[in-house]
């Protein structure tokens, strides 16, 4: 897709936003004034420009995809957001939820009585039903549950019982099976009798009687052989496949290195079981990558742009007063120095710019650790390696950047002793910052934790009080 492409879906999707932001202020423009009137209720509802503007509203939502709709609700204060919600057709609730982000839906849901959550929750898939299970209250599990045949039923309390970050968690039920010894011309008569293929269907999976996988039968071979060939002379026989226990980041890493739209998931004893695509890959990475962007900042939730003000401190809270301590220790840092500062004030001038480019080398070196353990690119044996190269690459920094920073320091206040000074401690800063930098994720990975969360609020920590310190401490010693 291009960028041209994503720009016009960019300012179309604005423009829907404005339109329903627009009609919205319609609605509510006239529903205070009758308020002002004292005008009751009913009265309201039946007024003839009340009317328009509710059909007018209406009409404007059922013309976008449910991902539209979703993303408006995400860009609308909570007030309107319930007021649009209202007015989405029922049939749409289900795939809407689906797309919203986990804070937006839980203000929809709570604005939802347990028949529309059911009835919502029905419009699904069980692979979907699973996805939105855990925001749904326990009694309308329970009566989803009654609700839906024996095979679907089965197939939620499958889906269910994965962790998120398996691939049984990303499985679809939906697949189109077909018999290694049927011939072509039947399997065509089979598909146009369907009416349509599921989504994102790109090949059909070949078992035996027991459902076992044999192959898989690629549409465009399915749609160039020879009717009278059996589907076993044209399947592939070798193809990619999973286990749900599998990790989640093996099935993106495969998806990714031989552009799969959908893969396969058997048991381990090899029956097929259902299959990923290449949508809910995507979804998975993104949900992974903003994840990620939270903790290296320390968000314990994601959070609702238009969440109440306190619900936002609580999310927030925690690691600012970790990063309070910090500050308070850097300070303390300084306050060691003070005698050093007030001989030589330039001294106050220039400490910030060693922390600074510390802690964005240290931020650069964590998100490349962050990512390569992701990724799975990272093994007990190349710690080491690791340490090493980061390390070099900082060597190098410092003495180039460090170097220029000190003949800055020298053209400003003519002071050779000063500029070497600062050129010294940018590049053991920079030392500093890139050991933590790779000490930091790999410690937290190997201690069972999320590698990323609040490692960016660490590494500044480590190198504000350190790049002080070292900076303070040599032009103490050489200096003073």
């Amino acid at each position: 897709m291009t960028e041209e492409h994503h720009e016009n879906q960019d300012e179309n999707l604005e423009s829907k936003l404005q339109k329903i932001i627009s009609l919205l202020q319609r609605y509510k423009l006239v529903e205070g004034f009758v308020r002002l009137q004292d005008t009751p209720e009913p009265e309201l509802i039946e007024s003839i420009i009340q009317k328009q503007n509710l059909a007018n509203l209406r009409g404007a939502l059922d013309k976008l995809h449910p991902a539209d709709i979703a993303r408006i609700l995400e860009m609308i204060p909570l007030e309107d957001r319930l007021i649009v919600w209202r007015f989405v057709k029922a049939e749409h609730d289900g795939e809407v939820l689906l797309e919203v982000s986990d804070a937006v839906r839980q203000t929809l849901i709570e604005d939802m009585d347990s028949e529309e959550l059911v009835a919502a929750a029905e419009q699904l898939d069980a692979d979907e039903i699973a996805d939105l299970a855990p925001d749904l209250p326990s009694d309308v599990m329970e009566d989803v549950f009654r609700a839906l045949p024996m095979e679907e039923r089965e197939q939620l309390r499958a889906a269910m019982s994965f962790s998120e970050d398996a691939v049984g968690a990303l499985m679809d039920f939906d697949v189109i099976i077909v018999r290694g010894n049927v011939r072509i011309e039947v399997v065509l008569r089979y598909l146009r009798r369907l009416g349509e293929l599921p989504d994102h269907t790109d090949q059909l999976f070949v078992v035996d009687r027991n459902e076992h996988l044999q192959g898989t039968l690629l549409l465009n071979r399915l749609l160039v052989s020879d009717p009278n060939t059996t589907v076993t002379e044209v399947m592939t026989p070798k193809t990619v496949k999973f286990l749900p226990d599998d990790k989640a980041e093996q099935a993106t890493d495969a998806f990714e290195r031989y552009d799969l739209i959908t893969a396969a998931v058997v048991s381990p004893e090899g029956k097929l079981l259902g299959r990923v695509t290449v949508n809910a890959v995507i979804d998975f990475m993104r949900e992974k990558a903003d994840l990620e962007a939270r903790n290296q900042v320390g968000l314990s939730e994601e959070e609702d742009l238009f969440a109440p003000v306190w619900k936002s401190v609580r999310n927030r809270w925690a690691w600012l007063a970790i990063n309070l301590v910090t500050a308070f220790f850097a300070s303390r840092v300084i306050g060691l120095f003070e005698n050093s500062i007030e001989k030589l004030v330039a001294l106050a001038a220039l400490m910030p710019i060693v922390a600074g480019v510390g802690g964005n080398s240290g931020n650069q070196t964590i998100t490349m650790i962050v990512r390569a353990l992701a990724l799975g690119q990272v093994s007990q044996g190349s710690t080491l390696k690791l340490i090493t190269k980061e390390i070099s690459v900082s060597i190098v920094n410092g003495i180039v950047w460090g170097g220029l920073v000190g003949v800055f320091t020298y053209a400003i206040y003519q002071n050779i002793q000063l500029g070497l000074v600062m050129s010294l401690a940018m590049l053991l800063n920079l030392l500093l910052a890139a050991f933590v930098g790779v000490l930091i994720p790999l410690t937290r990975k190997k201690l069972g934790r999320d590698p990323a969360l609040g490692s960016s609020v660490m590494i500044t920590a480590v190198t504000d009080s350190g790049g002080f310190f070292i900076f303070l401490g040599l032009a103490t010693l050489f200096l003073l």
